[in-house]
C-alpha cells in the first residue's frame, strides 16, 4: 500500500440539513479528501480542533482516559477504503507488545486521532477515488453561492453577537462578560461549534482591547 499522510483542515457546514464536510489534505502534495460527516461527529471533532474542553468528558475522551489508564497507545488511523461512498478506517493500537487494527467510522478514527495526537493515513487508491487535485481548493469551494449564506441558527448567533456590540464605547467589561457567559452556556449545553464561534469573537475582542491599549 503507498501510504498517503493527511491532516485537517477543517470543517465546513454541508449542503444538507445537519450535515458537515470535514476537510483533509496530503502532507506532501495538494490533494484534498473531503468527507461528509453529522452534526454530533462534527462536534467531536470541532472541539477538540479548537481546544475546548467540555464539563465532563465525551464518549472520544473517555476512550483516551480508558486508553491511558491501562497504557495503550493510538499509533496511528489508517482509512483503508471507499466503497459505495462510505470510508472506512482502522485504528492501530498497541499495549506495547502487541499491535492490533481494530475498524471504526472514519468521523470516530478522526475524533480519536485528534485526542492521542496522532497520524492520519490513506493510500494512492482512496486518494484517486474520492480526492480533489485543485491548488487553490479551500473549504469555501465546498458550498454553492446559497450554502454559503449562515445558516438560521449561525444568524441568530451572529445578529446576538452584533447586538450585544453596538453602541458601546467600551468594548472591554460589558460584551465580554456577556459573552464569556454566552460561551459558558455554550459548553454547557455541549453545543461546540457554536462554542468555538464565541470564543473565536471573544479573542478578536481581546485582541484588540490590547492593540489599543499598547498605542
Amino acid at each position: 500500500m503507498n501510504r498517503i499522510q493527511l491532516k485537517i483542515l477543517g470543517i465546513s457546514q454541508g449542503n444538507v440539513a445537519s450535515s458537515y464536510t470535514l476537510l483533509l489534505e496530503e502532507v506532501n502534495g495538494d490533494r484534498k479528501l473531503p468527507i461528509i460527516i453529522g452534526i454530533l461527529e462534527a462536534q467531536a471533532i470541532a472541539i477538540s480542533l479548537e481546544k475546548i474542553s467540555p464539563i465532563r468528558p465525551m464518549t472520544h475522551d473517555l476512550i483516551k482516559n480508558i486508553a491511558d489508564a491501562f497504557t495503550l497507545s493510538l499509533k496511528e488511523i489508517v482509512i483503508y477504503k471507499l466503497h459505495e461512498g462510505i470510508f472506512y478506517s482502522n485504528l492501530v493500537v498497541s499495549d506495547g507488545k502487541v499491535i492490533k487494527e481494530i475498524d471504526t467510522r472514519t468521523s470516530d478514527a478522526i475524533a480519536l486521532a485528534l485526542r492521542f495526537n496522532c497520524p492520519i493515513y490513506t493510500d494512492d487508491e482512496v486518494m484517486k477515488q474520492a480526492g480533489i487535485s485543485i491548488k487553490s481548493f479551500s473549504l469555501q469551494d465546498l458550498k454553492s453561492e446559497e450554502e454559503e449564506k449562515p445558516s438560521e441558527t449561525e444568524e441568530e448567533l451572529e445578529e446576538s453577537i452584533q447586538e450585544m456590540l453596538k453602541d458601546q464605547d467600551d468594548l472591554g467589561n460589558i460584551s465580554l462578560s456577556k459573552l464569556k457567559k454566552m460561551l459558558a452556556d455554550a459548553i454547557k449545553d455541549e453545543d461546540y461549534i457554536k462554542a468555538a464561534k464565541i470564543r473565536d469573537t471573544i479573542k478578536k475582542l481581546e485582541d484588540d482591547k490590547h492593540i489599543s491599549s499598547s498605542e
